[in-house]
Formats: C-alpha cells, sequence, structure tokens
C-alpha cells in the first residue's frame, strides 16, 4: 500500500512539473511576441514618419529624385518584411537610404533652418531610440525562451509540445556602428 502511495506522489510531483515547466514556456513565447509587437509598432511609426520627411526635403532639393526613390523603395520593403531576420535587413536598407537622404538635406541651409523638418527630424530621433529599446527587450526575451527550450529536462517537453527557437532581431554589424544621423 505505501509502495502506490509513494508511486503516485512521484507521477503528481512529475505532471505538476510538467504543467508548471509548460505554463513557464508559454508565458515566455508569449512575452516573446508581446516585445516582437513592440519592435513592430516602432518600425511602423518609422515608416509614418519618412513619407512626410522626404515631402519636406522635395521642397528644397528637388533634383535628388534618385535619393527619394531609393528611401520609397527602402521603405517598402521593410514595411513587406516577414520576421525578425527579413525586418533587420530591410531596416539595414533603410537606415542606408536615410542617410543619404540626410545628406543631401545638408547642403540645403534653409532646410535645416525649417520648422516642419526639424520636428519630423527629432521626431524620427526619438523612434530611432525606442526602436533600439525594444529590440534589446526583445532579445532578452528571445535569449530567455531559447535558453527554456535548450535546458534539460525541458528541452524534452518543449520538443514534445512543438516550441520552436526565436530569432534574435540584429543588425548587420556596419549598420549597428554607424546611428543613423538624424541631428545636424
Amino acid at each position: 500500500m505505501i509502495t502506490w502511495w509513494i508511486i503516485l506522489g512521484i507521477a503528481a510531483l512529475v505532471v505538476l512539473w510538467v504543467i508548471g515547466a509548460f505554463n513557464r514556456l508559454v508565458t515566455l513565447r508569449n512575452r516573446t511576441d508581446e516585445s516582437w509587437s513592440d519592435i513592430d509598432v516602432q518600425l511602423k511609426r518609422r515608416y509614418d514618419l519618412i513619407p512626410n520627411l522626404v515631402e519636406t526635403v522635395k521642397g528644397y532639393a528637388t533634383h535628388e529624385r534618385e535619393a527619394f526613390e531609393n528611401v520609397t523603395r527602402a521603405r517598402a520593403a521593410a514595411i513587406s518584411a516577414q520576421g525578425p531576420h527579413a525586418k533587420g535587413e530591410a531596416d539595414n536598407l533603410l537606415t542606408g537610404a536615410l542617410k543619404s537622404l540626410f545628406a543631401i538635406a545638408e547642403a540645403y541651409p534653409d532646410l535645416k533652418a525649417n520648422q516642419n523638418f526639424l520636428r519630423l527630424q527629432d521626431e524620427l530621433a526619438d523612434t530611432e531610440n525606442k526602436i533600439q529599446a525594444a529590440r534589446r527587450f526583445y532579445n532578452a526575451n528571445v535569449r530567455d525562451f531559447n535558453t527554456a527550450q535548450q535546458t534539460f529536462p525541458t528541452n524534452l517537453l518543449a520538443s514534445g509540445f512543438g516550441f520552436k527557437p526565436r530569432e534574435f532581431f540584429e543588425l548587420e554589424q556596419e549598420a549597428a556602428r554607424e546611428p543613423v544621423a538624424v541631428k545636424f
């Protein structure tokens, strides 16, 4: 009789551990999804600012058509990119296109003094800071989620229930070293 109670107790502990480990994986997955959503919100804000910025610069530098088209193409590619890796690559292209736009703006003193341009510049700088913070938060959640899936014995449970590792949201090394120049 005591043997059955011991076996029943061990089985109950195993079931409680499985429930706890599963719930922890679900919580970490949901945190990761939520933090990706935060990045997405900031990227959308950035994408919404860019057409206004391009239109403002166009008013002063009408002959710089190629640069405007590059920014527009890079923005469209960034909007349509799916997943952290693709978003990271598209973001790198957009950052490069924005750098060329700001280099053009440098040549127009009247543009640099334009209040609308200055406001858009400040909003873009603020958005870039928020994207960086959201990226750090997301990557920390991905690290925690992936670590929980890879540690024993939770890895057995994670693979059995179909939990998949998530990608980090990274920038190319060159782009990460060179922030978007939004102040003159």
